[in-house]
């Protein structure tokens, strides 16, 4: 009984803490300043955005945005682009891209930050159009690495 209780409220704080990264003074939970991702994303903005602990990870975090619908238009066809360069980068690093530190995980949907922490961007509450926006940021932030 009590994990019905306990399960629905961390779910609530971890979707309270992405409409604060995400929305930023905003005020609604869609809200169009993107670029203002500061906060407390599970403790992954506290860098000021929501960034990958690895090229594997962002690689990795990518697959599953694309994979689930998470990006669209311009930004699936440049995630495909930048995850095939990315594949190919960590395959001549590590031998495989399964390999790569975080990939695996990332592909799962686990975005882990460079200071250790994770959010699974599966659900546990979270809106769909928040996880799309996480999206945007990783794939910008892959970009980077190419």
């Amino acid at each position: 009984m009590l994990l019905a209780v306990v399960a629905p409220m961390q779910a609530h704080a971890q979707l309270d803490l992405l409409k604060n990264a995400v929305g930023s003074g905003s005020g609604s939970v869609g809200g169009g300043d993107s670029g203002g991702l500061a906060g407390s994303l599970g403790g992954l903005a506290s860098s000021g955005s929501l960034a990958s602990s690895s090229i594997g990870n962002a690689t990795g975090v990518l697959q599953f945005c694309i994979k689930n619908n998470y990006l669209s238009g311009a930004n699936l066809s440049s995630a495909t682009d930048v995850k095939d360069k990315l594949l190919g980068k960590i395959g001549t690093q590590s031998g495989s891209a399964a390999a790569s530190p975080g990939y695996l995980d990332g592909v799962k949907g686990m975005l882990s930050s460079p200071d250790g922490k994770t959010v699974d961007l599966n659900g546990g509450g979270f809106k769909e159009q928040l996880t799309r926006k996480v999206c945007d940021k990783v794939l910008d932030q892959a970009k980077s690495f190419l």
